[in-house]
């Protein structure tokens, strides 16, 4: 559990604090950079001359018999190349200990499911993170988020005609992460609503999604080709 726990407490001070600087197919192969791959079949854009076509980053993907018992276990439940778990096999201990806080977080944790991905399409927005956006947009409908709630967050609209729990969360991320500093009133009615085990685990999972935004950020991370990109970044 010190792990664990160790980890979350990092997650927590990277959602409140670092962020506002501004899971896991098979691919057997390591791909070479390349042009003229297609970042989006739907917007037409090709990617960047370092971005691997097989992972739309600049991570090449990284081969099962380089790893440890441990990284092998988590290579074969991988969905493909994209995205942060891809990258994190890299150093499969982080992979292993960050996939544990994202999977309490999200589905053990209490909270209810579609707040969850409230407030991770908050943080993906705040922080301009496409390849986050256009994954959990879908996963945020599915959990029975309303398209105006989303639509609130992906244009940063003012927080009125939706809910109390919602326009919190939506407060929340933005002060944490474009301000820097949350209020004493939001965080009281924060407290009021979630209480305090609640408000913790909200804002580690902003903190969770931050550290993958950065990751990505990073590595330049792109859809994948058979998605369309959802979140306009200006």
């Amino acid at each position: 559990m010190k792990p664990f726990q160790a980890l979350a407490g990092v997650l927590f001070l990277i959602g409140t604090s670092m962020a506002a600087g501004h899971t896991l197919a098979r691919e057997s192969e390591q791909a070479t950079p390349s042009a003229g791959g297609k970042s989006s079949q739907a917007s037409g854009e090709t990617f960047p001359k370092d971005i691997y076509p097989d992972t739309g980053n600049r991570f090449p993907v990284i081969k099962r018999e380089g790893l440890d018992e441990a990284g092998k276990k988590l290579y074969d439940v991988r969905v493909d190349g994209f995205g942060p778990g891809g990258i994190r096999l890299y150093s499969p201990s982080v992979a292993e200990t960050m996939t544990a806080v994202n999977e309490y977080l999200r589905r053990k944790s209490g909270l209810d499911p579609r707040l969850v991905e409230l407030a991770i399409l908050v943080t993906a927005r705040e922080m301009d993170c496409e390849y986050v956006w256009t994954a959990h947009e879908p996963a945020a409908l599915k959990a029975g988020l309303g398209q105006g709630v989303i639509d609130t967050v992906k244009y940063r609209k003012p927080l009125t005609d939706i809910g109390e729990k919602e326009a919190v969360i939506i407060q929340l991320g933005r002060d944490s992460i474009i301000k820097h500093k949350v209020g004493s009133e939001t965080f009281a009615h924060a407290v009021k609503l979630f209480g305090n085990q609640g408000l913790v685990n909200f804002v580690s999972l902003m903190g969770d999604y931050a550290a993958t935004t950065i990751l990505l950020n990073l590595s330049d991370q792109h859809v994948r080709p058979s998605d369309k990109p959802l979140l306009p970044i200006q």
